[in-house]
């Protein structure tokens, strides 16, 4: 008899799976599909598509159309509650779903630790990733009336600094038409840019954001956001139209109210197979997980690794065959950041550098992972 799989979020490291539904269903499996929209947007193309260089539609997948035509079930809602021991998720909307196997992969969101920031609508978390596609509206608001405006973006690790840069080539275009003011672009680092990196790396990411009159207030970390005001350790108050927080990420939800088992830094705590250490029928993948056999970072190339095992040991726990571990764990990945006017910084091992090279190799790398799995005609949509 066939079984019921309930994957809930539309992430990285379930593209492998919503691209073959087919499978599933051939063994006489269910799938169910659980996520608050219906498209899940790709978060290495986020700050190019704040920026304009690219489109919507080419940053982002119909997981809704990759579900349904692959036999499955969408269902356009967020989790509320789980009770693993019944097997039962709860939702939004008030449905409740039960589930034989259960797969997370609702990725983080940046914590809520600073005050003035509930509702005010030109704050702009840096996730989820279609925030910048609001952002990028909002700024262009302000540009239409004659005026440049001024942007905060909160937190110097790589998302900060590839905002930082994104908004002001926004900007500088917006400008040339609309205006005669220089793009006004603030970063508040905390700790300093990119503090995990190498010197050199750091040293560039400087030197990059300084050339375009980017302001840089190293060592200041921001209290509270007022009205236009933001309020700065050494008494500093920055203005702002437009605020970006990018000073870290919390896997989301949280289970361990509901008795599943959580890591350190939070997130579902699974074994080398993707599989939770206190309920074998619940998996996932990415920044929702927290890997026992070694924390992994929170970036965009561990969910991608993690989408074929992920794939492999659903189904295998759908049919009862042995499960893959997950052992490409390594750093040492090529990063490769979006700086924005078409030029990037890459590091990998001992090589570092900055250019427009870097940015041409990030857009072919991008555009490739796109392609795999942009089956549902994205490319043609408005």
């Amino acid at each position: 008899m066939g079984k019921n799989l309930l994957l809930v979020g539309g992430g990285h490291a379930h593209l492998t799976v919503l691209a073959n539904l087919r499978v599933y269903q051939e063994a006489g499996h269910h799938v169910t599909l659980v996520t608050p929209a219906d498209y899940h947007y790709y978060s290495g193309m986020g700050p190019g598509m704040l920026s304009g260089f690219y489109r919507p539609a080419e940053c982002r997948f119909n997981v809704r159309a990759m579900a349904e035509r692959g036999g499955g079930t969408f269902i356009r809602s967020r989790m509320t509650s789980i009770d693993p021991r019944e097997g039962v998720v709860h939702l939004e909307n008030g449905m409740a779903l039960g589930y034989d196997v259960c797969s997370f992969n609702t990725g983080s969101l940046p914590p809520a630790k600073m005050a003035g920031i509930g509702g005010h609508p030109g704050v702009f978390p840096v996730k989820p990733i279609e925030n910048l596609l609001r952002a990028k509206l909002r700024l262009e608001e302000v540009l239409a009336t004659g005026r440049s405006p001024k942007v905060l973006v909160i937190g110097g690790g790589p998302a900060g600094v590839e905002l930082a840069g994104n908004a002001c080539e926004l900007i500088r275009c917006g400008c040339s038409a609309t205006s005669e003011a220089d793009p006004d672009v603030a970063v508040v680092p905390g700790r300093g840019l990119l503090p995990r990196f190498p010197e050199k790396v750091r040293s560039l990411a400087y030197r990059s954001l300084a050339r375009r009159g980017i302001k840089i207030f190293d060592g200041h970390t921001a209290s509270r956001l007022g009205d236009g005001v933001a309020y700065l350790s050494g008494d500093l108050h920055v203005p702002w139209d437009v605020a970006f927080l990018a000073y870290g990420v919390s896997p989301q939800p949280d289970l361990s109210r509901f008795g599943v088992a959580t890591g350190p830094k939070g997130g579902i705590l699974v074994d080398e197979y993707l599989r939770s250490v206190s309920h074998p029928n619940i998996l996932g993948g990415g920044d929702c997980i927290s890997f026992a056999p070694g924390e992994l970072e929170k970036v965009g190339v561990y969910p991608v690794r993690q989408n074929p095992v992920l794939h492999h040991n659903l189904l295998a726990s759908l049919n009862g065959d042995k499960l893959e571990p997950f052992t490409n764990t390594g750093g040492g990945y090529l990063l490769i950041l979006n700086c924005g006017g078409g030029r990037g910084i890459l590091h990998k091992g001992f090589l570092t550098y900055e250019g427009q090279t870097a940015f041409w190799l990030k857009d072919r790398i991008d555009r490739a992972f796109m392609k795999r799995f942009q089956v549902s005609g994205e490319l043609e949509e408005e």
